[in-house]
């Protein structure tokens, strides 16, 4: 029976729209708010001062290895510089995930911003993966400029670009991504500072434990590779960078063992998905924490 001219029809709100636009619109106004706050800027700013750096050291160094190494030792060389580089610019993202990515939740509860975000009908899982979303497209950003910078001028000035880079800059993000997740979940219930030591604590914590297993493979001791191992498998960041590394050597520098980025125990291409099960659950439980807490 259709509905007389004086009764409105009743509506049912569109949640299905509410969802993606919301988590869009967050993600927005965190990038936003980064910029704003000119920690885009200084990220990049120094991101290409660090590009800059590594150019005039492959010129130089380039130059000095071509004049007295023949062309194998040349590409070596060259392949090792520009690792060097890629291993400090994944210490500089793996700070960057977890500096920007800190605050945002922990934050804005202390201060009570988010209350003014958490307002029906937008539900709190909305903000926590629009919050995610938003400093993820940060360290997007910071890791192309960062690592793609050094790719090009490798290329371009030092005419040589590693095997496997586009590999290797995957690992690399998920290695961020890892960790920038691990920062969502902490600022549900830390403050800011006890959340960022808890994340670089465990970043640490795999760091030692990656070393326990490569130096435990070299002297054939069980014990600490299964350490290792186990370090691995509860944070798998350091694991990542290894196998970032091996893709991104020359095949006869990893036949040989050559260079201070060797690795002796090859983390499984199954560290690849379980590192992404990891921030596939890490964020589900960011939400569902976030969604019981008291605000």
């Amino acid at each position: 029976m259709p509905p007389s001219s004086d009764e409105a029809p009743s509506v049912t709100p569109a949640r299905t729209t509410t969802w993606p636009r919301g988590v869009a619109t967050v993600a927005r106004l965190t990038f936003t708010e980064a910029r704003r706050r000119r920690i885009l800027a200084a990220a990049l700013l120094l991101g290409g001062a660090f590009v800059v750096l590594f150019g005039i050291g492959i010129y130089f160094m380039g130059r000095d290895i071509r004049a007295h190494a023949p062309p194998a030792q040349q590409a070596l060389f060259l392949n090792l510089l520009t690792l060097t580089a890629l291993y400090a610019a994944n210490f500089l993202i793996v700070m960057t995930s977890v500096l920007v990515t800190v605050d945002t939740l922990a934050g804005e509860i202390a201060s009570g911003v988010i209350e003014t975000l958490c307002t029906k009908p937008v539900p709190r899982a909305v903000v926590a993966l629009g919050k995610w979303l938003g400093c993820w497209l940060i360290l997007a950003l910071y890791a192309s400029v960062l690592c793609g910078g050094v790719l090009v001028v490798a290329r371009v000035v030092g005419g040589t670009t590693p095997p496997g880079a586009g590999c290797g800059l995957a690992l690399i993000l998920l290695e961020g991504t890892v960790l920038l997740t691990l920062a969502v979940v902490g600022g549900t219930r830390l403050s800011s500072l006890a959340n960022g030591v808890t994340v670089l604590g465990l970043y640490g914590l795999a760091f030692v434990g990656g070393w326990m297993e490569q130096i435990g493979t070299m002297a054939g001791n069980a014990t600490a590779r299964y350490i290792g191992i186990a370090a691995s498998l509860l944070v798998p960041s350091e694991s990542l960078w290894q196998l970032a590394a091996y893709h991104m050597q020359p095949s006869i520098a990893r036949d040989v063992q050559i260079g201070p980025f060797l690795t002796a125990s090859v983390p499984s291409p199954a560290m690849v998905i379980w590192a992404v099960g990891y921030v596939l659950v890490a964020l589900g439980a960011a939400l569902r924490l976030f969604h019981t807490r008291d605000l």
